[in-house]
């Protein structure tokens, strides 16, 4: 089986830029694919002290089911290279990969919560510096 090699496409990101900026950067034209294809967000809470599926959900004052999910299992099925990839998969990935290692360097504490059922919203957060809730998040459709 062939190597894989990751192209360097690394998008250059001004550090005066503020964190949700940069976010916005790095998720223009990018899709989280479920059922359907939803658009990333920046997230940005309040302060708290830790990062739970229940301050979540007091955050976004609701009182639906909350699931938390491993974030690295998350992402490596978003950024793993495949040999069948094409550009436009490859380019896909590397954003994934951007948007991570973003998320890990900002961030603190860093989880994934899907919040709902069957139309879920998946929230990809972490403490910033300030200890506010912060991160990312999607829609996502699952049957």
């Amino acid at each position: 089986m062939p190597v894989l090699r990751r192209k360097k496409t690394k998008m250059i990101l001004p550090e005066e830029n503020s964190f949700s900026d940069q976010i916005k950067i790095i998720v223009k034209n990018l899709y989280y694919i479920s059922e359907s294809d939803s658009e990333i967000f920046p997230f940005i809470g309040e302060k708290c002290e830790s990062v739970s599926g229940d301050e979540l959900l007091r955050q976004l004052k609701r009182n639906d089911p909350v699931e938390e999910r491993d974030f690295e299992d998350f992402f490596k099925r978003l950024t793993e290279m495949q040999e069948w990839f094409g550009d436009e998969e490859t380019t896909t990935a590397n954003k994934f990969l951007e948007l991570k290692e973003l998320l890990l360097k900002n961030l603190k504490d860093m989880k994934i919560f899907k919040v709902g059922k069957i139309q879920v919203e998946i929230y990809i957060v972490g403490l910033n510096s300030e200890s506010v809730l912060a991160g990312v998040w999607t829609k996502a459709v699952e049957t």
